[in-house]
């Protein structure tokens, strides 16, 4: 076999490179139903009311009204009517407890089962070791409720430190069909929903974008997805797909989105001392001073303190600096988290920094 030249080498290294280079671009853009929902597509709330019994002298009923009551009510639908309150007076053994469970936005069918959750509302002590006695929930919609399934079963305490909430896995029995629809039978059409951390007009028009050129050949000559705004596009589903939606939103969620916008953001949290910061989070030339560091950030005017450290943009740029860029430089100061924290609570407050700011 001939050996390759020297050339033919380093036309495949070339090659391998480009190749490569390919593949990482690739894996670098982000699917859009990583930063899209689809409009219908949404998580249905349920809530209820129940009655928790087999407590081990923790419950409220000795003390409740409304307990007591509830209790009576459901003796008198086992046949067991009570004459007088005072009679269930040391009834300390149930609980009234709110009763939520959350449906996917998937959607459920009936006499299939989801998780619930206990909390008590009247002063339990505890709900270890109790059952729930078998409860309606429905639609948390006011003036619009609709029953959905039936809850009970066995209370199971995610957290020792919390005695007054519980879980029952599988304790919701559905009772109905919610079946969330996803598409416009008007128009035949969907429409995407991008998250608000991606939220704004680039990326709703580069959503569009590569809908329309992955779907160029079944649109033919029309544009299949229109942004409608920071958040919406609108998407036609083509003819080719007219029986199978669910295929065609498939593939839409699949296409692949170069650098998507991120809203700037800072998130800060003194207690774990945590400092979260976007890429694009920027801040205004200002000088900060804080105990015995004094940081020059931009191409602030006027003279400066001695021993301050300056980050700077371009020569004689006039222009706001990624706030990245300071915490990077206070990080190689070995500055304190805590001060940090305290830097950027103080960018905030003075309007230099230009993100949207979260701290608990």
């Amino acid at each position: 076999m001939k050996s390759l030249s020297y050339k033919s080498v380093l036309l495949l290294l070339l090659s391998m490179i480009v190749m490569q280079s390919s593949v990482s671009e690739l894996w670098a853009r982000t699917r859009i139903e990583n930063i899209c929902s689809v409009y219908g597509m949404k998580e249905i709330k349920l809530t209820g009311m129940g009655l928790i019994v087999g407590l081990d002298g923790t419950g409220d009923g000795s003390k409740n009204l409304p307990t007591i009551r509830s209790l009576a009510a459901a003796l008198r639908h086992l046949n067991n009517p009570v004459v007088d309150l005072k009679d269930l007076a040391a009834a300390n053994n149930v609980a009234l407890v709110m009763i939520e469970a959350t449906i996917p936005a998937s959607g459920i069918r009936k006499g299939q089962k989801l998780d619930c959750f206990v909390s008590s509302m009247l002063g339990a002590k505890s709900l270890r070791g109790g059952r729930l006695l078998i409860a309606p929930v429905s639609t948390s919609e006011i003036g619009n409720e609709i029953l959905a399934g039936l809850s009970s079963g066995a209370i199971i305490l995610e957290d020792e430190t919390s005695l007054a909430t519980g879980k029952i896995i599988n304790g919701l029995v559905m009772e109905r069909d919610f079946e969330l629809s996803f598409l416009d039978r008007k128009t035949r059409s969907i429409t995407l929903l991008v998250d608000k951390q991606h939220a704004g007009f680039h990326t709703a028009s580069e959503v569009a974008r590569v809908v329309n050129s992955e779907f160029s050949f079944e649109a033919g000559n029309q544009q299949l997805a229109i942004a409608q705004g920071p958040g919406r596009v609108f998407i036609r589903i083509p003819k080719q797909y007219t029986e199978s939606p669910v295929e065609f939103v498939a593939a839409v969620m699949e296409v692949g989105i170069d650098r998507p916008h991120q809203q700037a953001r800072v998130v800060i949290n003194p207690k774990s001392q945590t400092v979260i910061v976007t890429g694009e989070v920027e801040i205004s030339p200002v000088v900060i001073s804080h105990k015995n560091l004094t940081v020059g950030v931009g191409n602030v005017e006027g003279g400066l303190p001695g021993g301050f450290v300056p980050i700077t943009g371009q020569q004689g740029q006039q222009s706001t600096q990624r706030l990245q860029q300071l915490v990077e430089a206070l990080n190689q100061l070995r500055v304190p988290t805590e001060d940090v924290i305290s830097i950027i609570r103080e960018l905030h407050r003075s309007g230099k920094l230009h993100a949207e700011y979260d701290e608990h």
